[in-house]
């Protein structure tokens, strides 16, 4: 794999300068950004607190639900390399607003689902819906930061994954529990509806507020402009491909997604069940069930910018990265050997959030240094893609799981396995390097 040593150290006078510009790009981009991943996150993932009545509504399989929940991410596969294509192509302004308004109306329309089948097949064009959006915003990203301060920008970016568990979990309890027979719907409709609001407003808002590139972005003054373009040229490196196909075929493309596709598993695990198996703990009140929810997305969103900070203080990827699914792993093994007593069963659920989330976030620091220009859009698509089959396959091998055993125990100790599987790709795919600090 490719390395990347640490810059030149500026002078005093440039690194004045760095701070004010990239404070100034920070305070603009991501708090807007992390809010549209918020709504985003939630609108993928509130499936798992619809669940809590929806399933006995329909008459629904916990099979079925995990085959539907899962199903988003087939379409999310398929249509992920082509959307990135079309953001390189056509900027980030328009194609991210797209994608938000296009599945705040599909995940609003979930309110309508009467069986298995409606439901496989909105979940799927949600899928399609959203694909790019991530990794369009990975590789937006790109354009404003270099990979020397990339590790703490996506861990802020990553903690709307956090934030939308500590936000939407006591949200989705508390729509479930008051709002159910509101107009003659059930909780989970108005669940569906409410929360997918937000998702077009912020795509329109997407289109009116966000710069397409540096150039592009009239608030910024012309000596910080010039030194944010410097410092992107500076640290301009890796492969850019002749062709798409020829960047899909890359071994080190299918290695990162390999990686992406480990530490997914162990996200979309917890995530999609995380209710369910707060239920199994002897909290049966949805509003209750919302509140506690909150807890584990609460501690990896501290964690995560913690890491994310450290790994761009030290310049050093490959530890925090192990570390981080060494701390999943431990969490789901704890969880699935104490998972009926709440106290212990929260905590260890907080360690394996923390580990999975951090390790998505310190992830994408190696591809995003690894690639660039037309291979950086085709490549951190197709990983992200690839990774996020773990999506489908994670909750629906815990459904099968759960209604063959009774319980999701042995599916978390699979989820366990893949951080570990992860750890191990992470040292197959970064090196040291005798004599410089390297980031990778």
């Amino acid at each position: 794999m490719a390395s990347v040593t640490t810059p030149i150290a500026p002078s005093s006078a440039e690194s004045a300068l760095d701070r004010r510009a990239y404070r100034r790009v920070t305070l603009r981009l991501i708090p807007f950004l992390f809010l549209c991943y918020v709504v985003a996150y939630l609108d993928r993932v509130n499936v798992g607190f619809a669940k809590l009545q929806m399933l006995a509504d329909l008459g629904m399989s916990d099979t079925a639900y995990g085959t539907g929940a899962g199903i988003f991410f087939i379409g999310y596969f398929l249509f992920e390399v082509p959307s990135n294509l079309i953001l390189h192509r056509v900027g980030a302004r328009v194609w991210i607003a797209r994608i938000m308004v296009t599945w705040g109306v599909i995940s609003i329309l979930m309110m309508f689902v009467t069986g298995p089948l409606s439901f496989y097949l909105l979940r799927f064009l949600l899928g399609i819906a959203e694909a790019g959006f991530f990794p369009g915003i990975i590789l937006y990203l790109t354009r404003w930061y270099p990979a020397s301060r990339r590790a703490q920008i996506i861990s802020l970016f990553l903690t709307g994954v956090a934030i939308s568990g500590v936000i939407g979990g006591p949200l989705s309890g508390w729509i479930l529990g008051s709002m159910s027979g509101v107009g003659g719907w059930a909780g989970w409709k108005w669940l569906f509806l409410l929360e997918g609001i937000p998702s077009v407003v912020m795509g329109i808002a997407t289109y009116l507020y966000l710069p397409d590139s540096i150039d592009a972005a009239t608030w910024i003054p012309q000596d910080e402009r010039q030194r944010l373009l410097q410092s992107l040229k500076h640290e301009a490196g890796g492969v850019e491909h002749a062709s798409v196909f020829v960047t899909l075929r890359d071994p080190r493309v299918m290695l990162y997604a390999a990686i992406s596709f480990s530490f997914v598993m162990g996200l979309y695990g917890i995530s999609f069940w995380l209710p369910q198996l707060i239920r199994t703990m002897g909290v049966q009140d949805a509003t209750r069930i919302g509140l506690l929810s909150g807890i584990p997305s609460a501690v990896a969103a501290i964690v995560m910018v913690v890491l994310g900070w450290s790994s761009d203080r030290f310049q050093e990827r490959r530890w925090h990265l192990v570390g981080g699914a060494l701390l999943g792993a431990t969490g789901l093994l704890i969880a699935g050997l104490f998972g009926t007593q709440l106290v212990i069963g929260l905590a260890a659920m907080s360690a394996a959030m923390a580990g999975a989330l951090s390790n998505i976030a310190l992830f994408w620091t190696l591809p995003t240094a690894a690639l660039r220009g037309t291979s950086a859009a085709a490549g951190i698509a197709a990983i992200n893609s690839i990774g996020n089959l773990a999506g489908f396959l994670s909750p629906y091998m815990i459904g099968v799981v759960k209604d063959a055993t009774g319980e999701a125990t042995v599916g978390l100790y699979v989820i366990a396995a893949f951080m570990l599987i992860g750890a191990g790709l992470v040292l197959m795919a970064t090196r040291a390097k005798a004599g410089t600090r390297v980031v990778y």
